[in-house]
């Protein structure tokens, strides 16, 4: 019996190893904060950082996974890979780059780049996500095209979602209207940057995505 206990062990760790990985993407407008979350998230529980942060719109024109993260709260836990998304907009203007002091040319490149990282943003969204954490800046109006649009879509996939209200360190944030904006979804307050409220980020995670 030993011997057959053994053996079964063995072939459910086999079997549990080569589990599908649950890939969480992190979505919403450009300068939402969400490539500030990723690295928070990621320094938390790994020690390393996914990509680059600059107030510049942008910042992130291609996908970034970083894998293998494991999340423990209350008792809850979740292995997770995120993937940091390019900010979703329905036009990418090079003028837009030039208010921030770019030359010309660098900033239609930028806004060609940011155009392609839309496009891969909606590509993951549409086939390699198995849940979502939609950033918002809790300081700018939710009520937009660009919200509206991608929520649909996730409902429309039947893909858990968490709304992330971030920025909350900001003087204009409100929670509230986020909330009042999309209230078939939990809100959760934040301020990544400053690290605020990130235990009940972790929970919920682990609690939605677990």
């Amino acid at each position: 019996m030993g011997l057959l206990a053994g053996l079964r062990n063995s072939i459910s760790n086999l079997f549990s190893s080569g589990q599908k990985q649950r890939r969480i993407g992190i979505y919403g407008p450009p300068n939402a904060g969400k490539t500030t979350l990723a690295n928070r998230i990621a320094r938390d529980w790994t020690g390393d950082a996914v990509g680059p942060e600059s107030h510049i719109p942008h910042e992130t024109r291609r996908a970034r996974r970083k894998e293998d993260i494991e999340i423990e709260r209350n008792g809850k836990s979740v292995n997770i890979d995120i993937v940091d998304t390019p900010g979703v907009a329905t036009k990418v203007d090079y003028e837009e780059f030039i208010e921030h002091d770019m030359e010309k040319d660098d900033a239609v490149r930028r806004s060609r780049e940011a155009t392609e990282g839309v496009a891969e943003a909606m590509h993951w969204l549409r086939e390699d996500v198995d849940g979502v954490i939609y950033v918002l800046d809790s300081a700018e109006d939710p009520f937009t095209q660009v919200n509206t649009m991608l929520v649909g879509i996730i409902e429309s996939q039947d893909l858990p979602v968490l709304i992330f209200a971030n920025k909350i360190d900001l003087e204009d944030a409100s929670i509230q209207r986020i909330t009042n904006a999309f209230p078939q979804h939990e809100t959760v307050p934040l301020s990544a940057l400053e690290g605020e409220n990130m235990d009940e980020v972790y929970e919920k995670i682990a609690e939605y995505f677990g």
